[in-house]
């Protein structure tokens, strides 16, 4: 396996500002405008500046070179790639300031790590070791690590080789990843650490996280902020799991009839849990609406009227009574400690508002006491909505897929969301840079039912343009939610992704079109030549479900990375089950960003065995590609083939 050497940059306080996969993709900018003397002036830079992510949207070319300017006097000077992360920091800056608090996400899962923030919360690093400490303690491996002390910063010493946000993973979303899978020897080499981490990363998107601008070398380094803010995430996955129709089907309580319904569906579980707390409140007789999870719960007044509606063997005036915020909070954390509720925050955090810890706080509380009955009437209501099982699991791969591509919109249930039009448009322009006519589509919330469908028809016309399968498809079929039709849709934007890849790996196909059979072609050659016998004979040949052809594909591509006396022959559905989830876990651990699930191996999905094998084509090409350069790129390194630029001129999707 390829070595990594990241992008290393003299001033300790400058590399700290980026992460290397930013790094990675400024300095593929700052190449691209070298002169034939490999020289890179001033002048250069307002053209490159105002298309990179930070600035493209805030600022023009002009306020660029304005800017510029101030620090800069002649714009013939030739400039270093140093001096350029600097510009590039004033800019980033400077842009911020002018967008304000307009572009502030209202989900948790969309605050992806940026630039901007490399300081930590001393109370979430707090709370994230405690709740480490009672999750993991018992851990066969980690128990010799903990409990950690949260005063130190011993949890990023212990975060560098991968294990702890493996395990933690799993901890939130069980059975996400084959722990036979994960690296744990006592001293790890620098591949199998690097291997850990991309099977994190690869593990975090698959159950949600957003991690666009995380590589793996930033978590080798065990960078504070971005270690941190990844750890807020899966314990936050792991806290509002249960906010959902399938999982708590008494959420039904806070709705009227079946439209409300479907819009709780698309709801993201931070929004339900504010629904369900404002549900309590208004019961109780609390006049006021708890729209954030800061400054509306502050004086401690909503947090005394829940506990008192939730618990009221339990109920007390005292905390009401209390004048002072801080001793307030104290009796409600005297209170919410009966109930075994109280890991997550001090009477400092509520005080002083801390969004993620008081978010947490509450989900802890919804977890422990959720105060909803059983009305069976209502309960109907969500039995309409239920999926099948494949449905629910092709919902869900399109969903966490369109989380990963880095676009601005959260998607938390595929059916109710897209049926805007817009966030399809996002990716449509993501994935087909250029395709969209932005000024013929129209931003959410939209209020008049037509311009949903003018969206919805230009997604139709591109699908067209790029030779989807659409007949008899109109827009008016996603925005009334047809699933069937937006599910056969997404499957055919991932496979257009897919192939798009492929054809652009100059060590394959030099630009020709890659089909289906190609990819069939390429795997059956590859287990074939390393003096295997399995064949694949289509994506459907119910053969795959044992797992060993794509076993003996991961062991041809990268001998070292499977481990033979883990396999079973998959004649039980159990042995089944075990090799597809260490095919899945070890397909991530080598760089394969897939969103499928055991079962779509062990019931041939043939959509899904189609992804998992042109992942593992696309990873194995991709390295001879980056092996054959001297300077490995970004690319190289994630082995992702979702969150790749199709064209040269996207040369990086975080910048």
């Amino acid at each position: 396996m390829s070595s990594f050497v990241g992008v290393i940059v003299s001033d300790p306080w400058l590399q700290s500002q980026f992460t290397q996969v930013e790094l990675r993709g400024l300095k593929t900018k700052f190449v691209s405008v070298r002169d034939k003397s490999g020289k890179v002036a001033l002048g250069d830079l307002p053209a490159v500046m105002v298309k990179l992510k930070a600035v493209s949207d805030l600022l023009t070319q002009d306020e660029v070179k304005d800017i510029l300017s101030e620090s800069f006097s002649d714009f013939d000077q030739e400039i270093d790639f140093e001096s350029f992360l600097r510009a590039y920091l004033n800019l980033q800056a400077r842009a911020t300031a002018k967008m304000g608090d307009s572009k502030t996400s209202s989900s948790f899962l969309k605050a992806t790590t940026t630039t901007l923030r490399h300081t930590i919360s001393e109370p979430e690093k707090s709370s994230y070791v405690s709740h480490i400490n009672s999750f993991l303690g018992e851990d066969s491996f980690l128990k010799k690590y903990l409990p950690l002390d949260p005063a130190t910063n011993v949890l990023f010493d212990l975060a560098k080789d991968g294990v702890l946000l493996c395990k933690l993973i799993n901890v939130a979303v069980p059975g996400t990843i084959d722990e036979r899978a994960i690296n744990t020897k006592q001293v790890l080499n620098p591949w199998e650490r690097n291997e850990n981490h991309t099977l994190c990363l690869n593990s975090a998107k698959a159950i949600g996280c957003t991690v666009v601008n995380i590589g793996t070398q930033d978590l080798v380094e065990a960078r504070p902020h971005l270690v941190l803010g990844l750890i807020s995430q899966i314990i936050k996955i792991q806290l509002l799991a249960d906010l959902n129709l399938k999982k708590t089907p008494q959420l039904v309580e806070l709705v009227e009839d079946s439209k409300e319904v479907e819009e709780l569906m698309s709801l993201a579980p931070e929004k339900v849990l504010l629904k369900w707390m404002n549900f309590h409140l208004k019961k109780a007789g609390y006049k006021k609406q708890v729209t954030n999870f800061s400054s509306d719960l502050k004086d401690g007044k909503a947090y005394a009227h829940l506990l008192n509606a939730l618990a009221p063997e339990q109920c007390t005036t005292t905390t009401l009574d209390a004048k002072d915020p801080t001793e307030r909070a104290n009796l409600i954390l005297e209170q919410a400690e009966k109930l075994n509720c109280r890991r997550y925050v001090t009477s400092k955090d509520i005080v002083e508002g801390s969004p993620n810890l008081n978010l947490a706080f509450v989900a802890q509380i919804f977890q422990h006491r959720n105060g909803l009955s059983v009305d069976k009437s209502k309960l109907s209501f969500s039995e309409m909505m239920t999926d099948d099982a494949q449905t629910s699991r092709e919902e869900r791969c399109f969903r966490l897929w369109i989380n990963s591509l880095g676009i601005d919109t959260y998607v938390n249930n595929v059916f109710e969301d897209v049926r805007t039009g817009w966030i399809l448009l996002e990716v449509l322009d993501k994935m087909s840079p250029g395709s969209v006519n932005w000024k013929h589509a129209t931003k959410p919330p939209i209020k008049m039912p037509f311009r949903k469908v003018e969206n919805c028809n230009q997604v139709i016309s591109i699908g067209k343009e790029l030779n989807f399968s659409l007949v008899n498809v109109a827009g008016n079929d996603i925005v009334q939610g047809n699933k069937k039709l937006i599910l056969a849709f997404l499957w055919q934007l991932m496979r257009f992704t897919m192939l798009q890849l492929l054809k652009n790996l100059r060590s394959h196909s030099q630009g020709k079109e890659i089909t289906d059979g190609d990819i069939l072609n390429w795997a059956n050659d590859k287990v074939i030549k390393s003096g295997r016998t399995s064949v694949m004979e289509s994506f459907k040949d119910k053969n795959l479900s044992t797992g060993v052809f794509f076993l003996q594909l991961l062991s041809a591509v990268e001998p070292r990375v499977v481990n033979w006396s883990l396999v079973t022959k998959g004649e039980t559905d159990e042995d089944k089950k075990l090799n597809a989830t260490y095919i899945i876990s070890v397909a991530r651990k080598l760089g394969c960003s897939i969103f499928l699930l055991p079962e779509d191996i062990m019931e041939v999905n043939q959509k899904m065995i189609l992804i998992l094998t042109a992942s593992i084509m696309y990873w194995s090409l991709q390295r001879n590609d980056a092996e054959s350069d001297s300077t490995p790129t970004e690319e190289a390194e994630s082995g992702d083939i979702f969150n790749l630029p199709i064209d040269d001129s996207a040369a990086s999707p975080t910048v």
